[in-house]
């Protein structure tokens, strides 16, 4: 099986929200969401923006939280809950821990702790910093790595 960019996306962005203090579950619904976010603008999609659905816009803020929006550094997601539960949400569905499990750990045949604990370690070498920016994340730490990583986890799991 091969492993490709969306999941490389989605390892390194719940790594990423982990490693800046996002619980596990809510980590890896951050992750599979921005991978789907990032795939669907790669194919034209283009997100409007409404008074009550803001722009990120302060580097500044670690993790905050307004109405239905949730801010890591200066990247924003919907966010929903159900259920008591917090997760980040595009076009109405929710991106749960297990929807993350389900679309992008079932890629790694049992491996997923491994690549889990080598995405971790990655976006922990980086700075804050780099980890709070949205362009600095995808031009220092996703874009330079995605391919290799692909490579590298692919072999892992073949």
């Amino acid at each position: 099986m091969t492993v490709g960019r969306f999941q490389v996306m989605a390892m390194l962005q719940a790594a990423r929200a982990f490693a800046l203090g996002l619980p596990l579950d809510l980590s890896l619904s951050w992750g599979l969401n921005r991978a789907i976010f990032y795939a669907a603008a790669k194919r034209g999609f283009r997100e409007t923006r409404t008074p009550e659905r803001p722009r990120a816009s302060l580097l500044g803020r670690l993790v905050s939280e307004e109405k239905d929006v949730y801010f890591i550094g200066n990247e924003m997601a919907y966010k929903t809950e159900t259920h008591g539960k917090t997760w980040f949400v595009i076009g109405g569905k929710p991106q749960t821990d297990e929807d993350f499990h389900r679309q992008i750990g079932s890629r790694f045949r049992g491996k997923f702790n491994t690549v889990w604990e080598q995405a971790l370690e990655l976006v922990k070498s980086f700075d804050k910093e780099t980890l709070l920016s949205q362009s600095e994340f995808y031009e220092r730490v996703y874009r330079p790595l995605r391919d290799e990583l692909a490579k590298k986890w692919t072999g892992l799991v073949q």
